[in-house]
Parts: structure tokens; C-alpha cells; sequence
């Protein structure tokens, strides 16, 4: 064969390729199955929604579930208004009672294709729903499935009949009822993945010292949500039954604060968070651009409740925010908190203001202890956090209070080793606390005449001792809630102590120049406090972390959620 006929039998198309430029067999083949298969998936799609239009055409209870439809508003008012019930009102509710409740998903199941039960929750009210096939309102297998479905925390809409199960259900608080449900609309859709689950945020958290370092799952194999968790997703860990009883006892003790405060004819002032300087000695403020120039968040209301004193007001209170720039990554500090404070005018003796701010707290421990609703909410948190209920206080009408000489001497005897001249650290405080509980049986007491050396400038010396000052802290389980004092009033004595101020401070410096002429100008003596809301919150529950006892908090290293 010649050299051009071998040419021609290499370049020549084999059969199986066809001609050039065409498809091959194989692929053709290929192209073939592919069509197939697409036509069976259309085939199948088809068939299903087909069926899936004659079951809904044969759903005899597509009306009773889905989505809420938004009804046209009426103008008028001449339509009924549809009566809604709380889950809280189910606990006393009547055998056959038909209510329509708002609650969120917090599980479902379903126990055949005929028969699903659902868990609603609202708030820390839980109660058992059941759907099943049949009944008067017909219900349809299709609503049993769609029930099923639901994703946890979605928020829905039932109507359905009150009735006794046959035993109590334990996994609910209303356990002596459930709700037959005869409609079930959907207002919001859950996601259907959920970065927490709000059933794994109703266990107790690790009480270990470090509640950032955390196991994943417990003894049990159950997860475990830590604090940081817990906190980045404020939204649903906020839906426990123990966070909401926590929140609403927060809640208690402001109104507690208020009924006592207006009982006794203080004057409520709402106070700027602004300040020009950084006063208090300028030491942990928060500087912030202001315009063109700089300001300051205020660390207390301290100067503005003793202006308004020199206004005449006589006594003065408030509760808002205060803010620390101090960098204390511990688990009683954050860099804001809400502040209850208040001030007043001093008639006999400075100890008016101690005695008032002991019936103050008085008050509010003892009315969270007796009033039904508060032991009711503190039983819900003691089942999470043990020993929320077990807070002790004197049996008298008076506070247990010591000087700051014999809180040294008693911690001296039970061999903690103080001085008179330094202030007590924290270990020495909560020995203290221990000390004091396990002698007078109580976990509330005072500390009175702190040495001078120790406290602000404007604190009043002791008359009859310079070296120890008219100046207090109350404490809960061995830890400070509330620092108080009777305050410099006299213009000349508050300059003087402000130069002895270690650093120096001017008193006619444009951060004090105000302040100070409050006190050129006339001003009686007077005295006051500020307490810490989410401290008493904290520390009357036994919290392990004031994050805890805090809806949104802010520490060093947290600026969100």
C-alpha cells in the first residue's frame, strides 16, 4: 500500500463517529436516556400535584389551618372583635371552656397519620394541645400532617375546647387541662434551623467558676448552652420560663423602689448621662465625640441629685442608666447597669439616710418573699438556679449593721486577716457574708463609717474622727450592692478636699465650676445612695453571673446583641 492510501485509512472518520461534525451514537444514546428521564420527572411532578389538588379537594378542613388571613378592617367597628384568652388564664379554666390562644410552637409530634399533639408556650405557661382526625369540625389527616410540620417557636393561633386528659400531663405547667384543638393558623413562621434551641436554654447552665469554658453536652449527653451562646442569641434563650420569671422579678423590684419612694415624698428627676468633664475624680469614664468637642458619660447622677438638693427639693430619686469604662471581666461588673438611686436632706443625724435606705431594701426583699405573684416567679427560677428562693433576712424590722471596725475585727476572729485602714477585697467580702449569714442568719446587712482615705472627696468625715467618714455599703450574700454617703455641703470644706485629692482636682475648672457653686450659693446637708438593680437582681436569686440578671449586657468585651 502506498504511503498515501496508509495516509488516508488514519484520517478517514470511523463508522461509530458519524459524519464530521455530527453527534456520535454515543452520544445520541446519551441524549436519548437524558430526554427519558426528564419526561418521567415531568410525568411524576405532574401525578403529584395532581394528587396534591384532590387531596386538598378532598380536605374537608382546609379551612380550619394554614396561614392567618389578615381580615379587612372595619371601620365602624360594627363587627365583633374575636376574644382571646391567655395560656396563664388556663390554669383555673372550665372542662368544655372553648378559648382561642396566641402561643408559640415549642415542640410537635405526631403519634400516627390520624393524631398529633403539640406543646404551645407562652411566656412561662405551657399546655398540651392535641389534633385529631374526625370530630365535629371534621378534621382532615392533611391538617393532622401540616400540624406535624410546624417548626418549633413558630407563633400560631388555636381554637380548640378545654378538657381534662385522662392523667395530669407533667411535661406542661397547666398540667391538669389540654386544648382539643378544632383550628390552628399560622401568624409567624420559624426558621426551620435554629442557631439555639430554647428547650436546651431551660436546663441549668454549668455553675463552674469559668462559664465561658464549657463542655458541649452534659453528664446525660444533652447539650449544653454557655453563657456566650446564650447571650449572642438573647432573642431565644429570652424565651425561657426562667428568663421571663427573672425579667418580670427585675421588673418588681423597680416598682418596689418606686412605691417606697413615693410613699416616703421623694421627687422623682430624670438626669443628663452627658457631661462636659470626666468628673469623680475622671478615673473610668467613657469619652465620646460630642460635635466639635468631647463629653462623657456620666459614672453616677451623683453631682445632679446634689444640685438638685441646693434647689430646695429636699429629696430627689431616679433609675436609669450608669456607665463604668473599667475593664473588669468579672461576674458582678459590667460597663452599664441600671442605677436606683436617691438623695435627701439631712435634718438630726446622717444615720437618716442609712436607716432609710435599710427600710428601703427591707421593703423590697421582704415583698418579693410574701407577695404571691414574686414567690410564684421565684420558684420558677429556683428550678433552674436551686436556692433562688433561700435569700434570708433578720426576723426584725431592723438590718443588721456593723461598722467597718467590727466587720474587720469579725473577720480577724475567723481568721481572714484585715486592716482598718484598707478597704475589703472581694474574697474578704464574701468571707464576710459567710460569716455573718452563718451567725445572724441573714444574707442582707450594712457596713457602716468607712475609712476616709477610702472614699470619694465629697464624703463627710466623721465629726468626732476624720480618719473614718458618714459613709456606708449595704451587701447581699457577702457582695456590695449600694455605696451611700452624707455628702460635703459646705463650699469651703468641698474646695478643700478636692485640692487634697490625690491627683489635685480644681474646683473652678469647667468640669466642677457647676457643681461646686451649688454650694457657694447655700446648700443643706444631705446624704445618698446608689443602688445596683441588676446586682440585688443577681444576688437575691443566687445568679452565678450578673449576665444573667441582665436583658442586654455590656462588658468589656461585649457590645452586642
Amino acid at each position: 500500500m502506498s504511503s498515501s492510501a496508509k495516509q488516508d485509512l488514519l484520517t478517514r472518520p470511523r463508522e461509530e463517529d458519524g459524519e464530521a461534525g455530527a453527534p456520535s451514537k454515543n452520544a445520541l444514546k446519551k441524549a436519548a436516556k437524558e430526554k427519558e428521564k426528564l419526561e418521567k420527572a415531568a410525568k411524576r411532578h405532574e401525578q403529584e400535584r395532581q394528587q396534591k389538588e384532590q387531596a386538598e379537594a378532598n380536605d374537608t378542613a382546609k379551612h380550619l389551618y394554614g396561614a392567618l388571613q389578615s381580615s379587612s378592617s372595619d371601620s365602624s367597628g360594627s363587627l365583633p372583635k374575636q376574644q382571646f384568652t391567655e395560656l396563664a388564664q388556663l390554669y383555673d379554666a372550665k372542662e368544655d371552656q372553648e378559648v382561642t390562644v396566641d402561643a408559640r410552637i415549642h415542640n410537635a409530634r405526631g403519634q400516627s397519620a390520624r393524631l398529633a399533639f403539640l406543646v404551645l408556650r407562652d411566656e412561662a405557661h405551657t399546655i398540651q394541645a392535641v389534633i385529631a382526625e374526625g370530630g365535629s369540625n371534621k378534621i382532615s389527616r392533611q391538617m393532622v400532617k401540616w400540624c406535624c410540620g410546624i417548626n418549633s417557636e413558630s407563633i400560631v393561633r388555636a381554637t380548640g375546647l378545654v378538657k381534662q386528659p385522662k392523667e395530669p400531663v407533667t411535661s406542661t405547667s397547666i398540667s391538669n387541662f389540654e386544648l382539643h384543638v378544632e383550628k390552628l393558623y399560622m401568624i409567624s413562621e420559624a426558621a426551620q434551623m435554629l442557631p439555639i434551641q430554647v428547650k436546651d436554654c431551660m436546663r441549668p447552665p454549668p455553675m463552674n467558676e469559668d462559664l465561658k469554658e464549657e463542655a458541649e453536652t452534659d453528664v446525660q449527653g444533652l447539650p449544653v448552652v454557655s453563657l456566650a451562646a446564650r447571650l449572642n442569641n438573647r432573642v431565644l434563650d429570652g424565651r425561657t420560663a426562667a428568663n421571663q420569671a427573672i425579667f418580670q422579678l427585675q421588673g418588681a423590684i423597680s416598682n418596689l423602689f418606686v412605691e417606697f419612694m413615693n410613699q416616703n415624698k421623694f421627687t422623682w428627676i430624670n438626669s443628663s448621662r452627658l457631661a462636659g468633664a470626666a468628673t469623680e475624680g475622671g478615673a473610668g469614664v467613657f469619652e465620646i465625640k460630642y460635635f466639635d468637642t468631647k463629653a462623657y458619660l456620666t459614672q453616677s447622677p451623683q453631682f445632679f441629685k446634689q444640685m438638685a438638693i441646693a434647689m430646695d427639693m429636699k429629696r430627689v430619686c431616679e433609675i436609669g442608666p450608669v456607665f463604668r469604662a473599667e475593664n473588669s471581666n468579672t461576674h458582678r461588673h459590667l460597663t452599664e447597669f441600671t442605677g436606683l438611686d436617691f438623695e435627701m436632706v439631712i435634718r438630726n443625724d446622717y444615720h437618716e439616710v442609712l436607716s432609710l435606705g435599710e427600710k428601703l431594701m427591707l421593703y423590697i426583699i421582704r415583698n418579693l418573699q410574701e407577695r404571691p405573684e414574686y414567690r410564684r416567679l421565684t420558684k420558677v427560677v429556683d428550678d433552674v438556679f436551686p436556692g433562688a428562693g433561700d435569700f434570708k433576712l433578720p426576723s426584725g424590722d431592723e438590718a443588721q449593721r456593723f461598722t467597718f471596725a467590727e466587720a474587720v475585727k469579725l473577720l480577724n476572729e475567723n481568721g481572714m486577716e484585715a486592716s482598718e485602714s484598707d478597704d475589703l477585697s472581694t474574697p474578704q467580702e464574701k468571707a464576710l457574708g459567710r460569716i455573718i449569714h452563718d451567725k445572724y442568719k441573714t444574707d442582707f446587712y450594712t457596713i457602716d463609717k468607712y475609712p476616709s482615705a477610702i472614699r470619694p472627696f465629697y464624703t463627710m468625715p466623721d465629726p468626732s474622727n476624720p480618719k473614718v467618714s458618714n459613709s456606708y455599703d449595704f451587701f447581699m450574700r457577702g457582695q456590695e450592692i449600694m455605696s451611700g454617703a452624707q455628702r460635703i455641703h459646705d463650699y469651703n470644706h468641698l474646695c478643700e478636699k478636692m485640692r487634697a485629692n490625690d491627683p489635685p482636682l480644681d474646683p473652678l475648672s469647667e468640669g466642677f465650676r457647676h457643681y461646686t457653686d451649688a454650694f457657694k450659693y447655700g446648700c443643706a446637708p444631705h446624704g445618698g445612695g446608689g443602688l445596683g438593680l441588676n446586682r440585688i437582681l443577681q444576688f437575691y436569686l443566687g445568679l452565678p453571673d450578673i449576665r444573667f440578671a441582665t436583658l442586654f449586657p455590656r462588658d468589656p468585651g461585649r457590645l452586642a446583641p
